[in-house]
């Protein structure tokens, strides 16, 4: 019978993660559960996600507001600091700059406008176009950004005025905001500087280096080691953190690499399958309504087996269809398409007949996928079994 199915996407169940769980053992159980109880068999090439956040509960990756103080103040003397274009978000970034601010040092932060780098606006741009206020080359004080927004300017779908809340996150009324794009502006008030953005980071670090910035350092370099038995990551530091309690932060996993090896070394023991793994966080995808890209991890996946390297090799089925078959009846297109998937092609060929489809890495495609489908919210369903991904057309 001719194969009718493609990629079939399951979103597992799984028991609730607490620190010291084995999640390599938890994880093949509940996919090796799942498939007896729906009646599934795994396949060569399967792909298993494990959604980022059970993955560092499972190591009590966490570390306190204090403990992000003490780092904090280790790394930077003076009396003031400049905090540089962190993403607008009450999960994310508000706890660290309750940290920051608890410093008792002065904090001049830096945000960029008319949103940050995920997409979350601060002001209608007609709005700013309008008032002729020029991103590239503006500078704006809170209270200019006020006289020309309004006293209330709240994110469409959260509600909240962010530079209303960042200032007020401190109880020692020590921070105080600005609106720009120029990360050299940072220098004019203070001679530490800590670089808060992400997918940016590396190029804002650069700037401040190039135009004699004195200390720099990235929240990617805060919490990369333990304080006090505290947890850590060595890569990624603050990175990809969320809110855990008002006083505690879960960061992002570490060791994956080992953990996804574990795991596709297992089921391969049980089930003689070889399957690839990955650990996922934040999809890479943007929403076409509210402007908002959710890559507000630093990697879509902190770790993977190696079969998910690279990039996929495909041919643009539409493409060959109507340059090459237009006048076949569709049957003989068929026969012919699948002669040419099966072909050996020459990466002359490859180029040629993948035009439109854009090159995007595995993991960043898969994981998006895989976060699509767990989603953030109540769906209880952490762990997902990817089927049929790597087929095409040709595979029977």
């Amino acid at each position: 019978m001719e194969r009718r199915v493609g990629t079939v996407v399951r979103g597992l169940r799984a028991p609730m993660i607490k620190e010291g769980d084995d999640i390599a053992k938890i994880t093949v159980e509940s996919v090796l559960e799942a498939a007896k109880c729906e009646g599934f068999s795994l396949r060569d090439r399967d792909v298993i996600g494990i959604t980022e956040s059970l993955v560092a509960r499972a190591q009590g990756n966490y570390v306190t507001v204090d403990n992000i103080v003490e780092d904090l103040n280790s790394k930077f003397k003076g009396d003031d600091i400049a905090v540089l274009f962190p993403i607008l978000s009450r999960n994310r970034f508000a706890i660290i700059l309750k940290a920051i601010a608890r410093t008792g040092k002065n904090v001049h932060l830096f945000l960029n406008y008319p949103s940050d780098e995920v997409g979350n606006h601060l002001m209608d741009v007609d709005a700013m176009d309008r008032l002729g206020v020029d991103p590239y080359k503006d500078f704006l004080t809170e209270e200019k950004y006020r006289e020309l927004f309004g006293e209330h300017v709240n994110h469409p779908f959260t509600g909240v005025d962010y530079v209303r809340m960042y200032r007020e996150i401190s109880e020692e009324d020590n921070i105080k905001i600005y609106l720009t794009n120029d990360a050299k502006e940072a220098l004019k008030y203070a001679d530490d500087i800590l670089v808060a953005n992400i997918h940016e980071r590396g190029r804002t670090k650069r700037i401040l280096n190039i135009a004699g910035a004195k200390n720099v350092h990235g929240i990617d370099e805060i919490m990369s080691s333990p304080i006090d038995g505290s947890g850590y990551n060595d890569e990624y530091g603050l990175l990809g953190s969320n809110t855990s309690t008002e006083e505690k932060v879960k960061l992002f996993p570490r060791d994956c690499d080992k953990l996804v090896r574990s795991i596709q070394q297992e089921i391969k023991a049980q089930t003689g399958k070889m399957v690839e793994v990955l650990v996922y966080g934040d999809g890479a995808f943007k929403d076409p309504v509210g402007k908002i890209w959710e890559l507000a991890d630093p990697v879509v996946s902190p770790g993977f087996t190696d079969g998910l390297l690279g990039t996929p090799s495909e041919i643009k089925l539409k493409y060959v269809a109507d340059n090459e078959f237009s006048d076949m009846e569709s049957s003989d297109m068929m026969d012919e398409i699948k002669k040419k998937i099966r072909a050996n092609e020459s990466a002359e060929f490859a180029e040629h007949h993948s035009l439109g489809t854009t090159p995007r890495q595995l993991t960043d495609l898969i994981g998006s996928l895989c976060d699509l489908t767990s989603g953030s919210g109540d769906k209880g369903t952490p762990i997902i079994l990817v089927q049929g991904y790597f087929d095409n057309l040709a595979s029977e």
